[in-house]
């Protein structure tokens, strides 16, 4: 059984794999079976440990840059669950309200630009059911058949977007209609899923003074809003990664709506970025929640990034104590009250 040998690089987390990194070394490999058959009993716990959040597109028949092939994310779900990890939400993961079992490890996953291939609806003679092949059908299924990978992913939102990135299609476009929008953004919300946004039509904020800046992102918080009266956007995902001029209002920012005169203030708890390889955990000083840094899975970008998390020892393991942060080294456990910050 793999038991991580270096957890001294978990202390520095400088970088992803300390001992490779500097002198341009290359990680090992671990076989997806080796990986596979890990015991969560014999990992070592590792708080300090980096978090994979993880960023899909599209769902299709093939892979390709933006589209991962619909059986390729079950076998995702697959991997990741028999690898110990479990889901989390961004907001529970910057609330440190990660409290898995001993041995266990969270991912996050995130849904960006809300196409129809990630939530579809089938007409069947007036009644209304999830598309089994669409990512929200395959999640669901996947969560009937182990209750402990919670409805727990975060969904970065369109309301306005082209080709049906609109709340998950509209006007037909993929057979799904414009009136079940709504209801699609109402049940994730229901069944515990993270609203986030995106804003209003995936504008890239560098491009833009700072008043169209705070008016797409006001625009696309005011529309889950409108879906979900009272619900707190506490995420926002920068399109195409890219910053504002002034990046403070990727933060914090207000619009004012011409008709009513109604003032839109948003103010994020967390910003997602479009790369950069695993986060911080939230324990570690340098944790920074307006600069996430995620993965984009195509190809096999995901076994990679969990295999080298395996090789390094950087992988945030729990020591199943929501009191205590397992650090490594043999520092031991420190009262730390998890879920405050």
């Amino acid at each position: 059984m793999f038991r991580a040998p270096h957890l001294i690089c978990s202390l520095l987390l400088a970088t992803l794999a300390c001992h490779g990194a500097a002198g341009g070394a290359t990680i090992p490999s671990v076989s997806h079976g080796e990986v596979s058959l890990a015991s969560r009993d014999t990992r070592t716990p590792n708080e300090m440990g980096r978090i994979p959040i993880l960023e899909y597109h599209l769902l299709g028949d093939s892979d390709s840059r933006w589209h991962v092939d619909r059986n390729h994310f079950r076998r995702d779900l697959e991997r990741l669950y028999a690898s110990g990890y479990r889901p989390v939400t961004v907001s529970e993961m910057i609330d440190r309200k990660i409290d898995l079992p001993a041995g266990l490890s969270p991912v996050v996953f995130t849904f960006d630009d809300a196409g129809p291939s990630q939530f579809s609806y089938i007409d069947e003679n007036g009644t209304l059911v999830i598309d089994p092949n669409s990512a929200v059908g395959i999640w669901l299924a996947f969560h009937r058949e182990h209750p402990d990978w919670r409805n727990k992913a975060t969904f970065c939102m369109l309301p306005a977007g082209a080709a049906g990135h609109a709340f998950f299609g509209e006007k037909g476009i993929d057979g799904q209609k414009s009136a079940w929008r709504f209801p699609k953004v109402r049940f994730l919300a229901e069944q515990g899923f993270e609203l986030c946004g995106h804003t209003l039509w995936h504008a890239n904020l560098g491009k833009y003074s700072d008043a169209v800046v705070q008016e797409q992102i006001a625009r696309g918080v005011l529309a889950i809003d409108s879906v979900v009266p009272g619900y707190r956007v506490r995420t926002f995902a920068l399109p195409l990664g890219v910053w504002p001029k002034n990046r403070a209002l990727a933060v914090a920012g207000e619009w004012r709506e011409p008709r009513s005169g109604r003032v839109v203030r948003y103010d994020f708890d967390a910003v997602l970025e479009v790369s950069g390889g695993p986060s911080r955990s939230p324990y570690d000083p340098a944790f920074d929640p307006h600069r996430l840094t995620r993965i984009e899975v195509f190809g096999n970008s995901l076994e990679r990034v969990l295999d080298q998390l395996e090789v390094s020892g950087t992988r945030y393991v729990s020591d199943g104590d929501p009191a205590t942060i397992a650090r490594p080294m043999g520092i031991g456990k420190v009262a730390a009250g998890k879920a405050a910050r």
